[in-house]
């Protein structure tokens, strides 16, 4: 299969390349697109052909659920047969943008999106390009992100194009992703609101539309059935293992430094991924990427999966990682860097390792 490569301007998409893209997705094809979070897969939602597609170009599991992308908040009733007061409140405060809702799925929804649960994850977002291909297309578009199961997602073109060139149709690129983590998922059909997985709206701005949001215990120990994307494989893996420290920022960088000298030592290429400051610390000789400067985690975000992706050009052997403050974003950012580590964690507390 040859993959066309299509080129738009994120903020004012060229209609004629857009029909081409939305005529390929209500044909049964793949068309990887960019939102404000990252690049996704997307297909027909409605088609369970196109869907099962989707799984095959990823190599994803079968039981892992996918989003359904919508153009306008009434698109979300024609899948979800119920949408509670929690619910709608969510749509009225974030809707455009990263935030999908878990809801009770409609019969018309294909189980090959949903895992075979009888809920649906649902998404409107908050990019044009994304936004006027779900119109055009005039179906809701399932997209997980669009990169091979597992590996870091991607916040290019051309990160899709290394994943994926070949397994899919087109690829429209309208640029880097802004927020480049996904979207935060939240589970509307829990008795308190659940957030499934950490993203792009933070648990602080949940809980001040709703009053109380719960975490699923379920993101640091996997259930057996997911009931959101990320939740049960390991994902966001760079080739080299990756080990993880978090703690104290100095104690922390101190350790990390000791791991790199260490393993240097032995000859192998050592990745470092870190803040501005533990970077002036480490041997010149260490792959070193950049998080940004210490506590931006905006920054950090945005970065991260493809300071991940570099490292697997360079063809380092191990990489150490610096870990950020839980708080707004850095909640969605560690639970990323727990999951590309397969939790190969360091707890450094006053300078002692803690494993």
């Amino acid at each position: 299969m040859e993959t066309r490569y299509l080129t738009i301007r994120r903020e004012a998409p060229d209609e004629e390349i857009m029909q081409i893209a939305a005529a390929l997705l209500r044909e049964g094809r793949l068309v990887a697109f960019p939102t404000e979070t990252v690049y996704g897969l997307g297909a027909n939602g409605l088609d369970c052909a196109a869907v099962k597609a989707i799984y095959l170009a990823k190599g994803r599991p079968s039981d892992n659920p996918l989003i359904l992308h919508i153009a306008k908040p009434e698109d979300a009733a024609r899948l979800a047969r119920e949408i509670n007061a929690n619910a709608r409140a969510l749509m009225a405060a974030f809707w455009p943008g990263p935030l999908t809702l878990v809801l009770p799925r409609r019969d018309s929804v294909p189980d090959a999106v949903t895992g075979g649960l009888d809920s649906v994850a649902i998404r409107l977002p908050n990019c044009p390009v994304a936004r006027r291909l779900i119109e055009l297309a005039g179906v809701p578009i399932a997209a997980p992100s669009a990169n091979t199961s597992g590996r870091p997602s991607p916040t290019t073109a051309q990160a899709v194009i290394d994943d994926l060139a070949g397994r899919i149709d087109a690829v429209l690129d309208g640029g880097p992703c802004g927020i480049g983590l996904e979207s935060t998922v939240v589970d509307c059909t829990t008795p308190v609101p659940t957030i499934l997985r950490p993203g792009g709206i933070t648990r602080e701005q949940l809980e001040a539309v709703l009053g109380e949001v719960e975490i699923d215990a379920a993101l640091t120990q996997p259930k057996e059935t997911p009931r959101s994307p990320g939740m049960k494989y390991k994902h966001y893996a760079p080739k080299a293992p990756l080990f993880l420290f978090e703690g104290e920022a100095e104690a922390t960088a101190a350790a990390l430094l000791a791991e790199v000298k260490a393993a240097l030592g032995r000859g192998e290429k050592v990745g470092a991924l870190v803040d501005e400051t533990t970077a002036l610390l480490l041997p010149q000789e260490t792959v070193t990427v950049c998080y940004g400067p210490r506590g931006d985690i905006k920054a950090a975000a945005a970065r991260l999966y493809t300071a991940l992706r570099s490292f697997d050009r360079q063809a380092v052997a191990v990489i150490y990682a610096t870990g950020v403050a839980e708080d707004g974003l850095g909640l969605a950012l560690m639970n990323r860097l727990r999951k590309a580590s397969g939790y190969q964690i360091r707890c450094i507390k006053g300078g002692v390792d803690h494993g």
